[in-house]
């Protein structure tokens, strides 16, 4: 399984966990059984129910009309849970674009209209072909559509918040933080977290730089605690406003 290194606004590499075949075609099982049993349970209602005690054409009108939501579920899903089916819920996988951010509706319809080619032509050879020789494990719906599928489990997840705990008696050290976008300080964050995790003296190092540059402000303090005296003060600030 091989990873993917976005380079951000901020010239900082995130690194993503890519996903094979494996646990997407277990999302797409899961999927599977959930388009399966809320088929099998409209078209009951519509066979049993007095409501659509009608002749058979009304009926088959009604039953069409209730399986629209089951045709448009993987768009639908997308594009409500920002790249995630149920399926992909439960297995913590997620559709996102090339750059890292979230997709947008049109790459998801660029992706959902795909799919059949990808699944539905020559029994799913194509995706599967086409997942397997990829460098980034994309199948063509995928490719059409600049997304790759990424692993958001909690041993790989990055904290997507950018709130910090800050002391009623906190007292900031650089106001000029307020430069900063929540957008900024979300990413620096992240590489934060990740330089952490990882001991990446070198990603500290570039992210402090960064910093310094665009505040054009100076700190005699080690990179860690310059950093975080920042994602503070950028709380402080902003939560007093």
């Amino acid at each position: 399984m091989g990873n993917l290194a976005i380079n951000t606004a901020q010239n900082v590499n995130l690194n993503y966990k890519l996903i094979g075949l494996g646990e997407r075609f277990v999302a797409f099982l899961i999927d599977g059984v959930i388009l399966i049993t809320y088929i099998t349970i409209m078209e009951n209602l519509v066979e049993f129910s007095k409501i659509f005690d009608a002749d058979n054409w009304t009926r088959q009108g009604f039953l069409g009309l209730f399986l629209l939501p089951a045709f448009f579920y993987s768009l639908i899903c997308n594009i409500a849970f920002g790249g995630q089916t149920i399926g992909k819920m439960i297995m913590r996988i997620k559709v996102v674009r090339l750059d890292g951010a979230p997709t947008e509706w049109y790459n998801l319809l660029v992706r959902w209209m795909l799919r059949l080619v990808d699944i539905w032509l020559f029994f799913a050879s194509i995706g599967v072909m086409s997942i397997l020789l990829s460098d980034k494990k994309q199948r063509v719906g995928d490719a059409a559509a600049g997304t790759v599928v990424i692993s958001v489990k909690n041993k790989e997840k990055i904290s997507s918040t950018i709130l910090e705990e800050v002391k009623d008696d906190y007292q900031p050290v650089f106001s000029n933080v307020t430069i900063l976008t929540d957008k900024d300080v979300r990413i620096i964050k992240e590489a934060f977290l990740i330089a952490k995790r990882d001991n990446d003296f070198k990603m500290l190092i570039l992210l402090r730089t960064k910093i310094c540059n665009t505040l054009q402000i100076e700190s005699d303090m080690f990179d860690k605690e310059f950093i975080n005296t920042i994602l503070k003060d950028y709380n402080y600030y902003t939560q007093n406003m």
